[in-house]
């Protein structure tokens, strides 16, 4: 029997792998990966996307990154992709989150766009879950989300991941924006 794409690879739970997180967004169907590049994810995670962006790996293929410079600029991209009816990922930090708010509001939540960010918690420290960061910028991430009405999810551990493919999937058939946040660094 054959694992399914949301089987998380079995390791220590202080881990947490780009190539089972890729895994996941391969499986929900993501073709454009939109990315500022991010400290927190990427070694493990913006690299290998990188290195495959767009090849035929079997059946499938590699989603296609598109490198931005604003993370503003990627919420928009990310919201016409959806208006033809194409799946991406807004790949970018916490800080570029909170920096681009009022895209999100006005593009995301008002026109209820399935926006799918994946955000690294740059510094937040491993085991200690968002809210109780000792830094400013990670704590304030969820309650942010909360007031918008954002739905999240917390992936630190390799554990964590199989909740990436259901997540994307609810976001596009519910048509709202989800926030995967990255706890830590994929190896």
């Amino acid at each position: 029997m054959q694992p399914s794409a949301s089987t998380a690879i079995r390791t220590p739970e202080g881990f947490l792998h780009g190539a089972s997180i890729i895994r996941e967004i391969k499986a929900s169907g993501i073709e454009f990966v939109v990315s500022v590049p991010d400290i927190t994810t990427s070694e493990g995670l913006l690299r290998p996307l990188a290195q495959e962006s767009g090849k035929a790996t079997g059946k499938e293929t590699a989603p296609r990154l598109i490198r931005v410079c604003k993370e503003d600029e990627g919420v928009g991209i990310c919201a016409g992709l959806s208006y033809c009816g194409r799946r991406s990922l807004l790949l970018i930090q916490q800080t570029g989150l909170l920096d681009s708010i009022n895209a999100i509001r006005g593009v995301a939540v008002e026109y209820a766009l399935p926006i799918c960010m994946m955000v690294g918690l740059l510094e937040k420290e491993p085991g200690v879950l968002p809210r109780q960061s000792k830094r400013y910028g990670v704590r304030i991430v969820e309650p942010v989300l909360d007031a918008m009405g954002i739905t999240y999810h917390e992936i630190e551990a390799e554990a964590d991941v199989g909740k990436i493919a259901p997540a994307i999937d609810a976001a596009y058939a519910d048509m709202r924006p989800v926030v995967l946040l990255i706890g830590r660094r994929p190896s």
